[in-house]
């Protein structure tokens, strides 16, 4: 009778049941055709609900690590599921967090919901910058969470997601064909923003805090007139601009009459070891973005944009009321329960502690190829590298079961920086990375051995 291990690998019962049962197969303990005990059995002796166990052996059946048969039981499959199959592909190509601490509160929070006497109101046309209420909420948090002490509510729209902040922040300042500066490798969202709209990015040098001030400066000499850059934890690097550079460049922003696009979705993973935004020190020339989605769940949809000024904030909600009208406001309403109530900070507790396991794991498996971001909280690391070593690197972890981000994606200067970022935050748990990291240090192994070899 299989007794499983449950160790602490997964944030959930069901992920480490999986995983128990993903390792117990490797390790030859429960060897092709094996019977497994049946759900209500198992679910007795490990003192969990007989539907974790019917769902974790529904996803390994899925999964081709057993078989099933109405009747007979559930089998371990006599032939092992391939690494190239579609249904063993690891994906290591989104930046989302671990869903497993949103989860688990979820369920709970929705029972709170339905007690709260503003609740009908989510029914409704919310106001084109998004509840008051929320954005309340939504201010007061990004003033403890992210430093920015000048977050104000009459300032601050409620979007669905960075993405449409980002859009908004682009479509106000810009007109096709005009430039929109961002460092040499940035958020690959960015570029298809820009393409949408007509218009064209220029990437500018980077060290290892981000940015370089001078390379701003040239470029907005040269007539460039709006910034997209992420200071903390820059996507796709993990580096953070320090605080006497976040000055410079906002002294250079007010010189040259710049706009700055701030992008501060991965604060969170950084309280303590990051300065304020940047939009801290010139609030009239930033537009700043932040959200849930990096940090309790990417499902809720529910971004933040602070506007420099009035004027500024009616072209963003001309633009809201053009196009969608109005911003969802259930996904919003469950964020400020969270931030409300205290889940929010537990969840982005649990988050923490868990990347800097994940981050941990990486750094161990990988070693000096891969370059420590600036916090080991970070959700993203970054592989430096040639630029075909990286197309031929992500290709040989494809080929041996794990997804990665088109090493070009984020790429907006090549001749700059180029390399492979991995997005720790998507396995379903510490198993499942460990399996995609242990791919991809055979990939890298595998790139060396043939670049040896052509020199030779």
């Amino acid at each position: 009778m299989w007794i499983p291990v449950l160790l602490d690998d997964a944030d959930t019962v069901s992920g480490r049941l999986l995983a128990a049962l993903r390792r117990d197969i490797a390790e030859g303990r429960l060897p092709p055709g094996t019977r497994l005990p049946p759900h209500r059995d198992l679910a007795h002796r490990l003192g969990i609900g007989i539907g974790t166990v019917t769902s974790v052996y529904g996803e390994a059946a899925r999964q081709g690590l057993l078989t099933a048969t109405v009747g007979r039981g559930s089998f371990v499959a006599e032939t092992p599921p391939r690494a190239d199959r579609n249904d063993a592909i690891i994906d290591m190509s989104r930046n989302v967090p671990p869903v497993g601490p949103a989860q688990r509160r979820f369920a709970s929070t929705l029972a709170r919901l339905g007690k709260r006497a503003d609740l009908a109101s989510v029914l409704d046309y919310a106001p084109p910058a998004g509840l008051e209420s929320h954005r309340r909420t939504a201010a007061a948090w990004l003033r403890r969470i992210a430093g920015f002490a000048d977050a104000r509510p009459d300032r601050l729209v409620v979007t669905s997601g960075g993405q449409q902040a980002m859009t908004l922040a682009f479509d106000t300042l810009c007109r096709p064909g005009e430039t929109i500066m961002t460092e040499a490798a940035t958020y690959f969202g960015a570029r298809s923003i820009a393409q949408a709209g007509g218009y064209r990015l220029a990437g500018l040098a980077m060290d290892e805090q981000g940015l370089l001030p001078d390379a701003l400066d040239e470029a907005a000499a040269a007539g460039a007139r709006v910034l997209y850059t992420l200071p903390t934890l820059q996507n796709p690097t993990g580096r953070i601009m320090g605080d006497g550079r976040r000055v410079e460049i906002a002294a250079i922003a007010r010189r040259r009459q710049l706009w700055i696009i701030e992008d501060d979705l991965y604060s969170a993973y950084a309280v303590g070891n990051a300065p304020p935004p940047i939009s801290a020190y010139a609030p009239e020339r930033c537009f700043y973005i932040n959200g849930t989605s990096k940090c309790l769940s990417p499902g809720l949809r529910t971004g933040f944009l602070i506007a420099p000024d009035d004027d500024h904030l009616e072209r963003i909600l001309w633009l809201i009321r053009a196009r969608i009208y109005a911003p969802a406001a259930l996904g919003a309403m469950v964020s400020c329960q969270w931030i409300e109530d205290g889940s929010a900070d537990e969840i982005v507790a649990e988050m923490r502690e868990e990347m800097l396991a994940r981050g941990g794991m990486a750094l161990d498996r990988l070693g000096d190829a891969v370059s420590p971001p600036a916090d080991p909280r970070c959700p993203h690391v970054w592989l430096p590298m040639a630029e075909l070593e990286a197309e031929r690197m992500a290709a040989r972890a494809m080929r041996g079961g794990v997804e990665l981000t088109p090493p070009s994606a984020p790429l907006i200067d090549p001749s700059l920086i180029s390399g492979v970022r991995l997005c720790l935050g998507i396995a379903s748990d510490r198993a499942q990375l460990g399996l995609a990291l242990d791919r991809i240090a055979v990939a890298l192994d595998s790139d060396r051995s043939e670049a040896a070899a052509a020199v030779i």
